[in-house]
């Protein structure tokens, strides 16, 4: 008897959640171009960085969300850096007023913004493609 009450709540539980699910609104998209910054950088918090030339770096961390930290200057090694570390000058918070440190050279940053994830190879030969077509019209 117990057995058939416990299981008929959880039924009736499951299906008031799910309706209640259904009701919520989707989740909102994040704003992109929007100046951030990422609490206590560390490996922990840092999932992934991917260079972007020698201008910039996309940052996820661990929440899969993407960044693009924007350098002042061009930023060398930073298309062969393995890891890379970050001087917040004792803010703990990866800002705009951050440095890279990439194989012994710093890189400061001039923005670290929200952020689509990088784009594709296939998507980035085909950005060049277009800007070599453009340029020779």
């Amino acid at each position: 008897m117990k057995q058939k009450l416990a299981l008929s709540l959880a039924a009736a539980l499951l299906s008031l959640s799910a309706i209640a699910a259904a009701d919520e609104p989707a989740a909102a998209a994040r704003p992109l171009g929007v100046e951030t910054g990422i609490s206590f950088p560390s490996d922990a918090t840092i999932r992934t960085f991917q260079a972007d030339d020698e201008d910039g770096v996309w940052i996820q961390d661990s929440r899969r969300n993407w960044y693009y930290a924007k350098f002042f200057g061009p930023c060398r090694n930073i298309d062969f850096a393995q890891a890379i570390g970050v001087d917040t000058r004792g803010s703990s918070r990866l800002d705009k007023y951050a440095t890279l440190l990439v194989r012994g050279d710093r890189c400061a940053l001039s923005s670290f913004v929200t952020s689509a994830p990088p784009p594709t190879k296939a998507e980035r030969k085909a950005a060049e493609q277009a800007a070599k077509a453009a340029k020779s019209n």
